[in-house]
């Protein structure tokens, strides 16, 4: 029976074979050229070939399989990486056979990576770690691979290495945008929003009128458009990060207040009556027991809103800033037709949304500790 590990090393066997015998590389000025005229690519299919072989046939195994995996998909793709700077190419099925080969022995690494039963928490948290990076590297690679073999306008995606160099050519201007946009309208508008959101739901749980009057207007609230609320947020606090924090309040007010109501009120009754026997007061039992049982809900809601809040105030940049922040600077670059500027943007935005998402689930674990969901996972 074939497993699915084997299954990929047939198709990267295949490509490898159609590569070196039946597909032409490319085009050089008319002329065309085999794999066999390029001595890195042509080692690389071969050892690719051999590879799936051995794979196919169980005689890989452990470290050495994985030492392979690393080694081999990765030092083709440096190979067809240094062949894309040939001048007067057009390359051709030859070459994209190679390219699948060495993903899908990416695939096949990954795959044994993720199958590894381990015996400690480090080295489950290290393979935890690995995976994504490894599907991410490849994802990068595909990218630039692509773009740069089919000679994809840069006005409509740039490669990898193009965002990259312009990255590290503005940092300054990054940094400014990343000051405006994140430390002040996000965080501040997060805490604000989040903060008041909580506050809201205690006094709904306290009152049963609050709950029926302040639920729905909560709901209307969240069913706002960002691109209405945007413009009058600006006329009303002005073109600086206030406006923008405004409208990441709004937006991260209604999924906190709902997580945190159905929080409190997962408290079983047995639990409540129990607290009622020791003559807890109503804050004494929400402080001790009902709001540590819907400390999930609201980390849940705080994760939720760390995306949110940056993608509220990004969007409300459109709508009129000062001449920094991200959303100003993506909207400016794209009119220029600086689309690697933009995707630097972008990167910058999804690297600090990213980052903000972890810190909340670092402190989600630390604060429970105790729950269900994180005592299976040691």
């Amino acid at each position: 029976m074939i497993n699915f590990r084997q299954s990929l090393a047939i198709l990267s066997g295949i490509l490898s074979l159609l590569a070196l015998f039946f597909f032409p590389l490319g085009e050089i000025n008319g002329e065309a050229i085999s794999v066999w005229d390029d001595s890195g690519l042509t080692a690389f299919a071969v050892v690719s070939l051999l590879a799936s072989i051995a794979v196919i046939l169980n005689l890989l195994k452990g470290l050495i399989a994985d030492l392979v995996m690393v080694i081999l998909p990765h030092v083709g793709a440096w190979i067809m990486l240094a062949r894309l700077d040939v001048a007067d190419q057009n390359l051709t099925s030859g070459f994209w056979c190679l390219v699948l080969s060495a993903w899908l022995m990416a695939w096949i690494l990954v795959d044994q990576l993720s199958a590894k039963k381990t015996k400690t928490p480090t080295a489950k948290r290290f393979y935890n770690i690995v995976v994504p990076i490894l599907f991410g590297v490849w994802l990068l690679l595909l990218w630039e691979l692509v773009v740069r073999g089919f000679q994809v306008p840069t006005v409509l995606l740039p490669p990898p290495s193009m965002i990259g160099a312009r990255f590290m050519a503005s940092t300054d201007i990054l940094w400014a945008d990343f000051q405006q946009t994140f430390l002040k309208a996000v965080l501040i508008g997060y805490v604000l929003g989040c903060g008041s959101a909580f506050i809201t739901a205690i006094l709904i749980d306290r009152s049963p009128f609050l709950q029926r009057g302040l639920l729905p207007i909560g709901n209307l609230v969240s069913a706002l458009p960002i691109i209405g609320v945007a413009p009058i947020m600006v006329m009303w606090f002005g073109f600086d990060w206030q406006s923008k924090a405004a409208v990441v309040i709004i937006m991260t007010f209604f999924p906190m207040l709902v997580n945190t109501v159905a929080g409190l009120s997962i408290t079983s009754s047995i639990e409540k009556d129990m607290m009622k026997t020791y003559a807890a007061s109503y804050w004494q039992s929400l402080i001790k027991l009902r709001l540590p049982s819907a400390l999930p809900f609201i980390f849940n809601a705080l994760k939720i809103n760390s995306t949110l809040a940056m993608i509220g105030a990004i969007v409300a940049e459109f709508f009129g800033t000062p001449i920094v922040g991200m959303g100003f600077r993506i909207s400016t670059e794209v009119g220029r037709m600086n689309v690697d500027m933009v995707w630097a943007e972008i990167a910058v935005a999804a690297l600090a949304g990213t980052a903000f998402y972890g810190i909340m689930n670092v402190i989600e674990r630390a604060c429970t500790f105790w729950h269900p969901s994180f005592r299976s996972s040691r």
